[in-house]
């Protein structure tokens, strides 16, 4: 029973981030330490920053593939399935309901104007999230020195391919510093495939339905499935897949509705992979509202299943993983770089404000605000939604 109650507690948290957590991966980190550890204690700042290090090596959607692993640690499998669903419904939801949306207005001339100080709210999130991460979790001069490097690499190279790659990297320079860690007893590693065939094996299968039968929602399907497992970086880095594939190649909506959906997506809590949902709503208008419900909820599934399989292939293993002094060791270096990814993106985020002395100052002021006072992250975020329909 006492169990049951803690899960019941964790998935309400869940659910709680999950219409709250605005401003994308590297805010919702931020939402992470403050609800999941800071108040609940259900894991440590490091654990946490380890299994966001471990998501950020992985492809697919970061944020989600940190909370279901932590769904996970907390009661195995099935708490991380139900996990997962808390976490991406209610933004899919609403997502797919813009779609529908949007398919029933096409003719109209919907302005988003009110949108317009959301990005620099974010922005001043991402920046105090780097501030509490880096001051949290980087203890070292070698830690600062591959935090400072990873800041710069990922701002001046801005390639997804990079992330994964300077986090290895961070970690196998600390790895060399595996003699001061202390010697723990370790089992042999066993490692269970089945749920890294299970992602091989529907990448498979859903290609080969796609080629045969040439229905759309099953090429939908493939098409999200196969981003899914390709892409590094968090949803920031899916839009200009999807623009190119859906825009511009296979031109199934147009490039006005697919920003519109972007922008809304960005305004609201939760994944920023549900925009997903939106694009295959939209991408289906001619099937009906019953097809284009298909649409959004195939490619929510096949967006979000593809790092899911890949986490749970991972984190079984983990724990025993952790135990080799050398990973331990290169634990250091992954946090630190993970850190400078963070940073990162404070900067790059500021890079498409206007170049507006109120939008900078937006950002400065929630940053201050976050670092004084204890006002929740939706507020400012809804204090930007109301400033933007009355000014």
């Amino acid at each position: 029973m006492i169990r049951k109650v803690r899960y019941y507690i964790f998935l309400r948290d869940i659910l709680w981030l999950s219409i709250t957590s605005f401003g994308g991966p590297q805010a919702h980190i931020a939402m992470f330490l403050d609800v999941l550890v800071s108040k609940r204690g259900y894991l440590t700042e490091k654990e946490l920053m380890e299994l966001n290090a471990l998501c950020q090596i992985l492809p697919g959607p970061t944020s989600t593939q940190t909370i279901t692993a932590l769904g996970f640690k907390v009661g195995g499998p099935n708490l991380a399935y139900l996990t997962l669903l808390v976490w991406m419904l209610p933004a899919v939801t609403v997502m797919i309901g813009a779609g529908l949306v949007i398919n029933l207005l096409t003719s109209q001339n919907i302005s988003l104007d009110f949108l317009r100080y959301i990005q620099p709210v974010a922005v001043g999130i991402v920046a105090y999230s780097a501030y509490q991460i880096s001051t949290k979790v980087v203890s070292t001069r070698l830690g600062y020195l591959l935090m400072v490097v990873g800041a710069f690499s990922a701002y001046y190279i801005r390639s997804p391919f990079l992330f994964p790659a300077i986090i290895v990297i961070g970690g196998m320079v600390s790895a060399f510093k595996f003699k001061h860690q202390p010697v723990e007893e370790k089992s042999r590693l066993k490692i269970n495939w089945s749920n890294f065939f299970l992602w091989a094996g529907v990448l498979l299968v859903a290609a080969i339905l796609g080629g045969i039968t040439d229905y759309k929602p099953v090429l939908l399907f493939e098409n999200f499935y196969r981003n899914g497992s390709l892409i590094f970086g968090g949803g920031q880095v899916l839009v200009p897949y999807l623009y190119t594939e859906f825009v511009e190649f296979k031109a199934y909506i147009t490039g006005e509705i697919f920003m519109s959906g972007y922008a809304l997506s960005q305004a609201i809590p939760g994944p920023t992979f549900s925009f997903t949902a939106y694009v295959g709503t939209v991408s289906l208008q001619e099937m009906g509202v019953v097809g284009q419900l298909l649409g959004g909820l195939l490619t929510a599934v096949a967006i979000f299943l593809p790092g899911t399989f890949l986490i749970f292939f991972v984190i079984r293993f983990w724990e025993q993983l952790k135990k080799y002094r050398v990973i331990r060791a290169s634990l250091e270096g992954v946090q630190a770089v993970s850190a400078g990814l963070v940073i990162a993106a404070a900067f790059i985020l500021f890079e498409p404000l206007s170049d507006s002395v109120v939008n900078y100052g937006i950002s400065a002021v929630i940053f201050v605000l976050l670092f004084f006072t204890k006002i929740p992250t939706p507020v400012y975020f809804i204090g930007g939604l109301v400033a933007g329909f009355l000014l």
